[in-house]
């Protein structure tokens, strides 16, 4: 039982300390913070409130949804009881029966309030209503009016813009839990399986990917986040990517790869992450979009591969089976690219105590039975 229990909170501080050393999470939000911020750049996130106001949360937004109409109708509901109270209009002012008021049935505060809602959102009861006696009552009567299109503008538009947000049509493309390295069309991989859960299209969609690392330059400066060009194609290309059902992405590591000098036994002591990105249009609101998600060598098999996903119906349809999305199965695989490259013979290596023992066995007896839906 202690046992356990030491296994579980062990493997907590161990999923805690990766979250905290990666750049990129895995659902693409950056893990940075900043510091030491002087006071004269806190001044221009307000001058660029509107920015400022879309990339708030949430609950922020309704607070100030709801602060901003309650207190105008409160601040000019003050406003209309100071002209009743000039005026001489409230009940414990004793008003005389040939009295004319500025606003009919406003007699204390809470009326005055009451008017104030009426007034900006426009529903009039007809129980109050401005008498034209009063020229600074008309005034007010417009300023509100003004006033209260003004906030119902700005408003509707930050709701309307935060809903549309182009990250949000990212929640729906979807990376693997885990890259794959394996042989490929003659040539040795890494691979990574992403998805579009919407039947609508991603336009000109374009992958590419940062490995970024710690590197120490000649001149003897450390350099926190080096960032290193990944190259990452499909079997049509890198461009315009027709992604109507999952893709696999393929990295070449060949000599000009950083992965080059990487080994099965060494991949999981190296220190890197893997950043990928996916730049597209969404077809249905042609807003371009951005999807990040990020890679450590704990994340990175040596010698696995994808199982398949798509398959085809008798009916003539094609299926796609996203149970099997981040399963993967063990292949023949090189014992490093360098071997892989230039010994012969070395192209393949057992794969014994290199398991991955995150997924469960995968019964691969009948490959034809691998791809039926």
């Amino acid at each position: 039982m202690f046992g356990f229990v030491n296994k579980c909170i062990h493997g907590c501080l161990a999923r805690r300390k990766i979250h905290r050393t990666r750049l990129v999470t895995k659902d693409g939000h950056c893990n940075i913070e900043y510091g030491n911020i002087k006071y004269s750049n806190h001044l221009s996130l307000l001058a660029d409130f509107w920015t400022t106001f879309v990339e708030i949360r949430w609950r922020y937004v309704l607070l100030i949804f709801i602060a901003s109409f309650t207190l105008s109708w409160f601040i000019f509901g003050l406003l209309w009881y100071w002209i009743a109270r000039s005026n001489g209009d409230l009940l414990w002012q004793n008003p005389k029966s040939d009295h004319t008021p500025c606003i009919d049935n406003v007699l204390g505060l809470t009326t005055a309030f009451l008017y104030s809602l009426e007034t900006q959102t426009t529903i009039g009861y007809g129980g109050r209503a401005l008498t034209p006696h009063c020229p600074g009552a008309v005034a007010l009567l417009i300023i509100q009016s003004l006033l209260g299109a003004i906030i119902n503008c700005f408003m509707c538009g930050v709701i309307l813009s935060k809903i549309s947000l182009p990250k949000k049509r990212a929640k729906t493309i979807s990376f693997s839990d885990m890259a794959v390295i394996s042989p490929k069309n003659g040539s040795l991989c890494l691979s990574i399986r992403v998805a579009n859960l919407r039947k609508t299209l991603m336009i000109g969609s374009q992958i590419y990917g940062k490995l970024l690392r710690t590197t120490n330059t000649p001149d003897g400066e450390t350099i926190i986040i080096d960032q290193m060009n990944i190259d990452f194609i499909v079997d049509a290309g890198k461009d315009n990517l027709f992604f109507v059902c999952p893709l696999t992405l393929y990295h070449v590591i060949d000599k000009g790869s950083p992965f080059f000098e990487i080994a099965v036994d060494t991949l999981h002591k190296q220190e890197f992450e893997l950043v990928v990105f996916l730049d597209g249009t969404a077809e249905s609101t042609s807003s371009a979009c951005q999807v990040r998600t990020s890679f450590i060598p704990q994340e990175i098999m040596w010698g696995y591969n994808f199982l398949p996903i798509i398959s085809r119906s008798k009916e003539g349809k094609y299926r796609v089976d996203f149970s099997n999305f981040s399963k993967m199965v063990p292949v023949a695989t090189a014992h490093c690219a360098y071997c892989y490259h230039n010994i012969k013979g070395h192209h393949h290596h057992s794969r014994d105590g290199h398991d991955n023992q995150g997924f469960d066995v995968i019964d691969i007896s009948d490959p034809p039975s691998i791809t039926k839906m």
